[in-house]
């Protein structure tokens, strides 16, 4: 398999802008591991900050640097879901090597806890 390929046409790369929830979520091996729940951005300061996926494990954080491709009709990520981590109020999960991936995790945690 090739950069940017999946197991189906998943149709022209889309803007984060654009993408739709519950579009479906491509491993690099082709797998369809889960579903897109929300997308997180600054749109004001046209900032891609990453996914939160469901996955059948639960939700799970995919930063931007982790997003091969998005597309219209499906998502392809760089690694395996399996290493992507969970959104956690645990204050440990926030403070991680990655600054972009603790602030995606924050977001990711505020977004699935706020009140609708």
């Amino acid at each position: 398999m090739t950069e940017n390929q999946s197991p189906e046409d998943i149709g022209a790369p889309v803007s984060y802008l654009v993408l739709k929830e519950g579009t479906p979520v491509y491993e690099p091996s082709g797998d369809r591991v889960g579903e897109v729940a929300h997308v997180l951005a600054d749109e004001p300061a046209d900032i891609f900050h990453g996914l939160i996926l469901q996955t059948p494990d639960g939700h799970r954080f995919a930063s931007g640097t982790q997003v091969d491709g998005l597309f219209e009709h499906g998502v392809i990520l760089k690694v395996p879901a399996a290493g992507l981590p969970a959104p956690s109020a645990d204050a440990a999960a926030r403070v991680v090597d990655d600054g972009d991936l603790g602030n995606g995790l924050k977001r990711a945690w505020e977004w699935l806890t706020r009140p609708r």
